[in-house]
């Protein structure tokens, strides 16, 4: 049975959901509400030194390896690559002294077509996401996959020399 949406008819196995699906969705979304409200509230009662401690971890597990632990570009397998594995601490320098935040954001995500340095670099936002989508749902996954990404380009953001 075809259904009507938004104007147009939708053939059943046409990939979209059904009401009851983006009901479940809609659930698991505002389940991870409070999560997302607490890890704010969290992250205001902060002492100002730790303020990027979420973007440190998260730069140190995905990042450092092809950037450097102090994000020079001189990661343990930098070598690996025929480009140099650019310095994250001169992206505001060689922008005129601002950091691009959104830009910065779209290559680490990855999903929006604006990749980084010679394209090698993983699609960070499409592997956050696979981790989460079955356990918190598509739309929780997607909070969830952004508030990494951002907490990362804040601390790259906070390291600009």
């Amino acid at each position: 049975m075809d259904r009507w949406f938004g104007g147009r008819t939708i053939a059943p196995g046409s990939g979209h959901k059904t009401r009851a699906e983006e009901t479940s969705s809609m659930k698991s979304m505002l389940m991870t509400m409070p999560v997302v409200f607490a890890l704010a509230s969290a992250a205001v009662a902060q002492d100002p030194g730790e303020e990027f401690a979420a973007g440190r971890e998260e730069y140190l597990a995905a990042c450092a390896a092809c950037h450097g632990e102090n994000a020079d570009g001189n990661g343990p397998i930098a070598t690996m690559f025929k480009e140099r594995v650019p310095d994250l601490r001169k992206i505001a320098a060689g922008n005129d002294g601002v950091f691009p935040t959104l830009e910065i954001f779209q290559i680490i995500d990855g999903r929006t077509g604006i990749r980084g340095h010679g394209a090698p670099m993983p699609l960070f936002g499409k592997r956050y996401k696979a981790e989460l989508e079955d356990e918190i749902g598509p739309y929780g996954a997607e909070q969830v996959v952004r508030a990494r990404v951002l907490e990362l380009v804040l601390y790259l953001q906070s390291i600009q020399e």
